[in-house]
């Protein structure tokens, strides 16, 4: 599999793209609508679905603009926060502090994930782990044939996810990490909502916020 990103302006989130060799998902669709657009016209693949790992604003800025443009392709979200896609006070970009921004309202996703089934979309495996604490939807995406998880806003590299947001719960998200996350392979790869690509073995090893100490 093939994996990309992109960068988006708005919180540097990051929009994921997995290829196979005949279709593309999307990750997260953020800010920069220029872009995604740009790069899914240029990869050339018939959009499967979209995958988002929570409803935070910065991760689903162009969800519809990518639905609209690219023949509706399905969105799976996680049930608890399914209506924060069309609550710009839960999605966060309704709050006062956000007064630069339009508000997020959205249609709804088609899909609510089921954390006891294994996903198999067009040549696409993956199963979904809960992994809430940053947001109480929040969500972790395993792809174990290409032994790799998307985290969302769980674990970053060397970090984790802020717990100061409505829904947020420091010590449930490090659960959530130590027992969905700590527990795959340590040769899986880790690509989180923001930053850099890291893998489990270097957080086992380096995440300050998960020492044993």
């Amino acid at each position: 599999m093939k994996i990309s990103k992109t960068v988006n302006q708005v919180a540097y989130e990051n929009t994921y793209y997995l290829e196979t060799d005949q279709e593309l998902i999307l990750v997260d669709p953020g800010s920069n609508w220029d872009k995604i657009k740009e790069t899914i016209q240029a990869i050339n693949k018939p959009l499967i679905a979209i995958l988002l790992t929570h409803t935070h604003y910065d991760h689903i800025m162009s969800l519809d603009l990518v639905r609209d443009q690219f023949n509706q392709p399905p969105v799976y979200i996680a049930e608890s926060e399914a209506t924060w896609l069309y609550s710009p006070q839960d999605n966060l970009s309704g709050l006062p502090r956000h007064d630069d921004l339009v508000d997020v309202c959205l249609r709804p996703a088609e899909h609510f994930f089921h954390y006891d089934q294994d996903y198999h979309l067009g040549d696409f495996h993956f199963y979904v782990r809960p992994t809430p604490g940053h947001s109480i939807g929040g969500v972790s995406i395993v792809f174990p044939d290409d032994h790799f998880v998307l985290t969302g806003d769980a674990l970053f590299r060397q970090s984790i996810g802020r717990t100061d947001l409505p829904t947020g719960n420091q010590d449930q998200l490090l659960t959530s990490i130590k027992q969905e996350l700590l527990t795959l392979p340590k040769t899986y790869d880790v690509y989180p909502g923001h930053g850099p690509q890291t893998s489990i073995a270097h957080e086992k090893m380096l995440n300050p916020f998960l020492s044993e100490k």
